[in-house]
C-alpha cells in the first residue's frame, strides 16, 4: 500500500516550517494532523472558542481536500480544548459541521503548545 504525504508543511507566524504533513493517505484511510485556529499567514485567529473552532474546521476541510475528502468522510476526531468550560460552546459549532452522521470522537482538556483554545485532528475513510 503506497503512502502519500499530502500538502506542504505549514509555516507559522515565526516563519519556521513545522515538521508535519497536513494529511497522509495510507490506502483508503486519511490521517489529518491536528489543526489549530491559524489563518493562511500562520497567525492565530483571535476570538473565543466559537470563532477559533470555526477556523479549525476551515483548516480541517482544506487538509481533507488534499486527499479528495470532505467532512462527510471523517470517521474519527480527536479534540483538545484548553478549558473544559468551553465544551458546550465548542459542541454547538462542532454540530454545525456534522449535522448528519457523527464521527467517533474523543475530547479532553489539555494545555496547548501554542496559545489557542482548540485543536482537532481527524481520520477519514475514502476508498480510491
Amino acid at each position: 500500500m503506497p503512502i502519500e504525504f499530502l500538502g506542504n508543511p505549514p509555516v507559522a507566524s515565526d516563519k519556521q516550517t513545522r515538521p508535519l504533513s497536513p494529511a497522509v493517505r495510507a490506502g483508503d484511510t486519511v490521517y489529518v494532523s491536528g489543526q489549530v485556529p491559524v489563518d493562511a499567514k500562520g497567525e492565530i485567529v483571535q476570538g473565543g472558542v466559537e470563532t477559533q473552532t470555526r477556523q479549525v474546521f476551515e483548516n480541517l476541510k482544506a487538509a481533507l481536500a488534499l486527499a479528495g475528502c470532505t467532512l462527510e468522510d471523517v470517521v474519527k476526531t480527536t479534540v483538545w480544548l484548553d478549558d473544559a468550560r468551553d465544551f458546550g460552546a465548542f459542541n454547538r459549532i462542532y454540530l454545525e459541521h456534522f449535522p448528519g452522521n457523527k464521527p467517533a470522537r474523543s475530547c479532553t482538556e489539555a494545555r496547548m503548545m501554542i496559545d489557542v483554545k482548540v485543536e482537532i485532528e481527524a481520520i477519514a475513510y475514502s476508498p480510491k
